[in-house]
């Protein structure tokens, strides 16, 4: 009964939110968002955060990357890879010696310190794909640059926390030759899949006389790729992408889209949305509120202008670099994980785990509106991809 109550009242206030969110010019996530911190501890305690929503919003966050990408324009992807690398490149390390001469300041530890720059260092582009795709920009040029940036972003953040833990010896030691060696079986696997596996399982699966084969095939590639990509040590949202990208090479691309985005975005989707909000408490906020305010505004300008500078460099004008940056601000489900992680290994000080959620929440709500912003002053002329995709459907 309790479970029933918790997605009525995520499917309904979600749905309201995103409306009111477009009616005063912003994307909808943004009302979804805020619909998680109105609905959970922070505000009106209706929803708590519990295994339920957390494997719901698991789910969802999948899905939404899946679809990514199934309607990413693969060739786009390839022309993009030197600003994709330069993006994330620069995307790192601006805000990990922020966070870290942040640390030294409000005195933490040399390896607290490190692991606070390390947090910051994380993208999850979660949000900016439903961004880019509610203004039909995920195929242009910024779109692309921002998904491959997440790619190299998370292989770098990983190996980057491999070698802290490694240094520091908090928990298990982590050979970097291993990790590496994990990162490119992942991407040779993917690959080799893509070309020899994905478009067998699909034409296998399809014409079973079952309901709804097409979609059971992709789904089983989908959740494949994530869970491959989680044991070689990448995020599951990669392995996620990756699939999509697999399953959009096969002649049911259209069919998949159609069938699986009303299933994503009418259950999945808005509880991983609010899922972001829950994690927000105010308990003992006012204590470190100097240090949330300084870290929250040092994960955004470090994002925005070390993910923009990459792009300048490699040939985009600042206008578009600037998008490029507002769309790597989001630390989102990636940094709570490794948060989390930090708290359990004793490289994330306790009484600093609350501020830290919230600056990573602060960050995934300034998204969506900087983001919209940076497109709109682009222009209507900028605003055609240059290479299109199909038009985004209506996501509120």
């Amino acid at each position: 009964m309790e479970m029933i109550l918790t997605l009525l009242l995520i499917i309904f206030f979600t749905k309201m939110a995103g409306h009111v969110s477009v009616r005063l010019g912003q994307p909808a996530v943004l009302g979804e968002l805020i619909v998680g911190i109105v609905l959970g501890p922070a505000a009106l305690g209706w929803i708590e955060s519990g295994e339920f929503i957390h494997e719901l919003s698991e789910i969802g966050v999948l899905l939404l990357m899946f679809i990514a990408g199934l309607e990413t324009d693969l060739e786009q992807l390839r022309r993009n890879w030197k600003s994709a690398f330069a993006v994330a490149v620069l995307g790192i390390a601006l805000p990990f010696f922020g966070g870290t001469a942040l640390g030294e300041a409000f005195g933490l530890d040399g390896h607290e310190s490190l692991f606070l720059g390390t947090i910051l260092s994380a993208t999850s582009v979660s949000i900016s794909v439903q961004v880019l795709k509610d203004m039909n920009r995920l195929n242009s040029r910024e779109g692309s640059t921002i998904l491959g940036a997440a790619v190299v972003d998370d292989i770098l953040v990983v190996i980057l926390l491999g070698l802290l833990t490694s240094f520091f010896g908090m928990g298990e030691s982590v050979s970097i030759g291993v990790l590496i060696g994990k990162k490119l079986l992942f991407f040779a696997v993917a690959i080799a899949a893509a070309f020899f596996v994905v478009p067998r399982v699909m034409k296998w699966i399809t014409p079973l006389k079952v309901a709804e084969a097409a979609l059971s095939a992709a789904l089983i590639v989908c959740l494949a790729y994530a869970w491959f990509a989680e044991w070689t040590g990448m995020a599951g949202i990669i392995g996620a992408f990756a699939a999509g990208i697999a399953v959009a090479q096969t002649p049911l691309r259209k069919k998949v889209d159609r069938k699986l985005s009303p299933l994503a975005y009418g259950i999945f989707v808005p509880v991983f949305f609010v899922s972001i909000g829950l994690n927000v408490t105010f308990d003992g906020v006012l204590d470190q509120i100097g240090f949330v305010i300084a870290l929250s505004v040092i994960a955004i300008l470090t994002k925005l202008i070390g993910g923009g500078l990459g792009a300048r460099l490699t040939g985009f004008k600042w206008r578009s670099s600037l998008a490029i940056g507002s769309g790597m601000i989001s630390r989102g489900e990636v940094a709570l994980i490794i948060a989390a992680s930090g708290l359990s290994s004793g490289l994330l000080p306790k009484d600093y785990f609350t501020s830290v959620i919230i600056a990573v929440i602060v960050t995934t709500l300034v998204t969506p509106p900087m983001l919209k912003a940076m497109f709109r002053r682009q222009g209507e002329h900028d605003k055609k991809p240059e290479h299109g995709g199909e038009a985004a459907a209506d996501r509120v």
